[in-house]
């Protein structure tokens, strides 16, 4: 019985050990996580789920939304902009690459438009803050037609931008938030056609 009892003292002591050396080693580590946004972690968890289940590193990073059968890419293009436009977010540029794509090879290609998006007041408070997040900009909602015939609606996800790092101050993180809701707002009636 008394090995035992060493026995498991003996790995008790280990165990200490070796997280004592754990926390050393890894304790800037350990504190820049802990400086994270609280909701850092989820994201990043969704994000590898997303990785794993697909092994696409861009699937991971995505919202992508199915566009409801019977709707015309004209029907849903229209749709999201009168959704901006009730939303006051301008419609800052269109790229039609499929036509392009089309035009330059002299075959057809399926469906691929980038319309962005972008409330221009919020991105200069967002740039302001870190100059990195220009590369959000503007908000970009892609509508893309698969293999199938099928069509996507499909944005970054800005979660990794509003959580992923630390706390925006709360007066920005108010605004991202509410660019998050109507960008989803936006692909959601896109998707349904839901004027």
């Amino acid at each position: 019985m008394r090995v035992i009892r060493n026995l498991f003292a003996f790995i008790g002591f280990v165990v200490v050990v070796g997280a004592v050396t754990v926390a050393v080693r890894y304790s800037d580590q350990v504190r820049a996580v802990q400086s994270l946004d609280r909701k850092a972690g989820g994201v990043y968890l969704e994000m590898a789920n997303t990785l794993l289940e697909t092994g696409d590193a861009a699937a991971a990073t995505v919202w992508k939304l199915p566009v409801e059968e019977g709707l015309t890419p004209e029907e849903v293009e229209q749709t999201m902009k009168f959704a901006a436009n009730e939303h006051n977010f301008a419609n800052v540029g269109e790229l039609p690459l499929s036509r392009q794509v089309e035009l330059m090879t002299e075959k057809p290609f399926p469906y691929l438009k980038i319309f962005m998006f972008c409330n221009p007041l919020t991105a200069a408070k967002m740039v302001g803050y870190s100059i990195d997040t220009s590369a959000y900009l503007p908000c970009r909602i892609i509508l893309a037609e698969d293999a199938a015939g099928k069509l996507w609606l499909i944005s970054l996800n800005l979660d990794m931008m509003i959580y992923g790092g630390k706390p925006l101050p709360p007066e920005l993180k108010e605004e991202a938030l509410k660019v998050r809701e109507v960008i989803l707002d936006i692909m959601q009636r896109g998707a349904s056609g839901a004027f």
